[in-house]
């Protein structure tokens, strides 16, 4: 590749294989038609474009059926892929700034939807059967997205779809049974969904765990860690076909301001016996904290490994009166207390809901966001070499529960 590189007194030039791409908001891309690639840098310069104004006279911007964007030239009777505007695309350089703030705390999701048609899109939420999955969801469904609610319980999760129904009874949407605790419920609610779609535009990773007494899961590991991000890991891993087969697929971290109070620093930290403890190193805050961590790392190596997939992780609030504290009586009676300062659940599902499908976010990755606004992690959430670690010891997990069990097939995660 360095060769390949090295072939053109041009730096701006591309090398051979590579064509100039650009998104419906102007954003370059660059498609590398030898691995089947694509990227927002430039393989040469490592800079990244726009294109900006009205298209030249005589042309129009059209989407096709499978979502594509056509350029029309109306005076020669041509169409094309690529904007006639790319030869004037200028240099970019606002990805790594603050997204521009259109929403705040005392937003709601439908406020963030509000004038959105999401038809044709389709979304898959983890824990929406009740909570901010539910709000998550329904926001969707009610402006077109077809919204797969991917829930422990099937029957709570097909309640929640015939709630939403009962409001609008054009929407699309269907429940999934998926159990987090168990990784072979995992790969089984993968399969079945990829016998069905093709693409996923929005996965939101949502369901999550919160002080709960110490357990173990079905695979053997503490249930807050492989709850909150293990399973979560490997369903995106399972779904990265349709993933990657969409233009601007998101997928959506739902992580926590706790993150910063996460013990785990170090490399040396990311083993299993950190990250999975037996139950007399078990402290129940600890462990949420450390999963709500991992959650921003691994949103940071997914970014990485993906390029063409928007990846965000994000914080919902402060004090949300959802049933997350369901698990602990004194958490109950603080929530209670405090109920009438608290975000409610569309309010806290607003953010998720932002970073789905809010249109400046095209073509950005990798990004923390709180009330709808892009903001700096913790040190270690940003620690690439932590985020790294992670993912191996991930795999690992994963890979150590299929040799235990003669059911599963080797799979060889990337």
């Amino acid at each position: 590749m360095v060769g390949i590189l090295n072939d053109s007194d041009s730096e701006d030039e591309l090398p051979p294989g590579w064509e100039e791409m650009t998104t419906a908001n102007g954003n370059v891309y660059y498609v590398n038609h030898y691995t089947k690639g694509t990227q927002w840098t430039h393989p040469r310069t490592g800079g990244t474009k726009i294109v900006e104004g009205e298209l030249p006279s005589g042309w129009e911007k059209r989407v096709s059926e499978d979502g594509k964007i056509l350029f029309v030239d109306h005076m020669n009777h041509t169409t094309t892929y690529t904007d006639p505007r790319l030869a004037f695309a200028t240099e970019y350089r606002e990805l790594s700034q603050p997204v521009r703030q259109r929403f705040d705390g005392s937003s709601t999701a439908l406020a963030v939807l509000h004038g959105r048609d999401l038809r044709g899109k389709v979304a898959m939420v983890t824990g929406a059967n009740t909570g901010i999955g539910f709000e998550t969801a329904r926001s969707l469904a009610l402006h077109g997205c077809k919204v797969i609610l991917a829930c422990r319980d099937l029957k709570k999760g097909t309640e929640a779809v015939e709630k939403i129904k009962l409001e609008r009874e054009s929407v699309t949407c269907e429940p999934l049974e998926l159990d987090l605790s168990s990784l072979y419920s995992v790969r089984e609610a993968a399969e079945k969904f990829k016998q069905k779609y093709r693409t996923l535009h929005i996965l939101i990773l949502n369901a999550g765990v919160f002080a709960i007494p110490y357990q173990l899961t079905k695979d053997g590991y503490e249930t807050t860690f492989q709850v909150n991000h293990l399973s979560h890991f490997y369903l995106t891993l399972l779904l990265e076909h349709p993933l990657r087969s969409c233009h601007n697929s998101r997928v959506v971290i739902v992580s926590s301001e706790s993150h910063r109070f996460s013990s785990l620093q170090t490399e040396e930290d990311f083993h299993q016996l950190y990250l999975s403890p037996p139950a007399y190193k078990y402290w129940s805050m600890g462990a949420y904290n450390n999963s709500k961590l991992c959650n921003v790392l691994f949103a940071q190596e997914l970014a990485k490994r993906w390029p063409s997939v928007n990846v965000f992780s994000c914080h919902p609030g402060n004090m949300v009166s959802s049933s997350l504290s369901r698990y602990s009586w004194m958490l109950r009676f603080l929530f209670m207390l405090v109920r009438p300062f608290t975000k409610s659940l569309q309010q806290a599902a607003s953010t998720s809901v932002f970073c789905a499908t809010a249109p400046e976010l095209e073509g950005v990755t990798g990004f923390y966001f709180n009330n709808c606004y892009h903001c700096d992690p913790s040190n270690a959430a940003l620690d690439p070499a932590l985020a790294a670690r992670l993912w191996s010891v991930s795999q690992e997990m994963i890979i150590n529960v299929m040799k235990k069990d003669k059911m599963w097939e080797t799979l060889a995660l990337k």
